[in-house]
């Protein structure tokens, strides 16, 4: 199972909202996800975002894919991400 953590849309048109998930990367984009990490609100002024960095960093350390958009929502919440080594 190839997963990745990627934003999930929520809110109604035009008042986006978004959750980030633990999700297998063959799921529809709003479909089924196994771990909700965090959430972002491009509405508010200054956007909020609030991401469980220690959730992240597990998910990534078992090989999970970051989407460009969570890449950069992690960036700004300056948390560090390392793999750890397979054994």
């Amino acid at each position: 199972m190839a997963v990745s953590i990627r934003l999930q849309r929520k809110g109604s048109t035009h008042r986006p909202f978004y959750h980030l998930v633990a999700t297998d990367s063959r799921n529809a984009r709003d479909g089924r996800f196994i771990e909700k990490l965090g959430h972002y609100d491009p509405t508010r002024e200054p956007s909020v975002v609030e991401v469980n960095g220690e959730r992240v960093q597990y998910w990534f350390s078992k090989g999970a894919q970051l989407s460009d958009a969570v890449k950069s929502l992690v960036k700004i919440q300056k948390i560090s991400l390392t793999r750890t080594p397979s054994v």
